[in-house]
């Protein structure tokens, strides 16, 4: 089969793949749909982040969803011709973070299309996936598998929701708004948020923000002032959401969170200069918030629900074959939000 893979900053091909058949408790899926995650624009720009660098080809992907195709024995809850989306984390439920029920932490943790172990952990940009039954999870007639494939970001946000608490009636901040800051809106809402608005640098994904929900969305560059009024009293944010991975946007932030606010940490862009006489003197609450346990398969029954929507953020579906094309779409954000590839 074929595999989008990536061998080293800027060297994304399309290679010949091994296709595994189902061994006791697999399952095959023939992926469908595959989007294009922050996490996979990293390794193709910079051949990783941080730490954590390319070191043999590897298959990008882990936000995918496709039919099952085949089932090794032992598989009792699935069948052939079923429409699952992939939990891409596959923890080890033996170690001691597992059996605390901390499952994201896992020590001995596979999440595909990761190169953070060796071997690298493949990822599911292929024209078939051979996983473990347990990764599968079906998915509702009323959803696409596009929108399937996007269970793995709302988890991400359900899980950072969660790591802030109770939402209802809070007023919250989105600092970022590409799929990760949106999707948050949207989950702020879903949680009761009284207010929700949204930051960026750029107004196409602000537009995005508005539709999804957002109170108001300012772009930061061009209206300098349009946060100005959040500013009283020490700041009136009870929730603050920094999805942008930027130092500068977290720390003007700071002045519109309220004294004893809580403050989730989602993007990921490196070291950071904390201004800790602002995190004391106000008795903030900063937290972290890493991938998601339970709410991936939370994620598909709200979708399939219809309580959540994610279609206004899938902005172009390009072939497999021309994953550079999408890899250079899905970098460009005053043209896309979510880029996803079909297989």
């Amino acid at each position: 089969m074929r595999a989008v893979v990536i061998h080293a900053p800027k060297d994304l091909r399309i290679d010949s793949f091994p296709d595994l058949a189902p061994e006791a408790g697999e399952v095959r899926i023939k992926i469908a749909a595959g989007g294009i995650c922050g996490s996979d624009l990293h390794y193709y720009h910079h051949g990783g982040f941080g730490a954590v660098r390319i070191q043999q080809p590897m298959a990008l992907g882990h936000e995918i969803a496709g039919v099952i195709d085949a089932v090794g024995s032992g598989v009792s809850h699935l069948k052939a011709g079923m429409r699952v989306a992939v939990n891409p984390s596959k923890p080890c439920y033996s170690c001691i973070y597992c059996r605390e029920g901390l499952r994201n932490q896992c020590l001995d943790m596979r999440f595909m299309g990761s190169a953070m172990r060796m071997p690298h952990v493949q990822g599911g940009f292929r024209e078939n996936v051979t996983i473990d039954a347990s990764q599968a999870l079906p998915v509702a007639d009323s959803l696409s598998l596009g929108e399937a494939a996007m269970a793995e970001p709302v988890a991400v946000c359900l899980h950072a929701g969660r790591q802030a608490g109770p939402l209802l009636g809070k007023r919250v901040l989105v600092t970022g708004c590409g799929p990760i800051g949106a999707l948050m809106v949207v989950v702020a809402r879903y949680d009761g948020a009284a207010e929700v608005v949204a930051t960026d640098i750029a107004d196409a994904p602000l537009g995005i923000a508005r539709e999804l929900g957002a109170s108001l969305a300012v772009n930061v560059v061009n209206e300098t002032s349009g946060l100005d009024p959040y500013r009283a009293g020490k700041g009136v944010f009870d929730v603050l959401f920094e999805a942008s991975g930027n130092q500068a946007a977290l720390r003007s932030a700071l002045d519109l969170v309220r004294p004893g606010g809580i403050i989730v940490q989602l993007g990921l862009g490196g070291e950071m200069t904390l201004p800790v006489n602002a995190i004391v003197t106000k008795e903030l609450q900063l937290r972290g918030t890493f991938r998601f346990d339970p709410e991936f398969e939370l994620a598909l029954r709200l979708m399939g629900e219809g309580l959540i929507d994610v279609k206004p953020l899938i902005t172009a579906t390009l072939p497999f074959d021309s994953a550079v094309d999408a890899f250079e779409l899905a970098s460009d954000r005053l043209k896309s939000m979510k880029v996803q590839l079909a297989f």
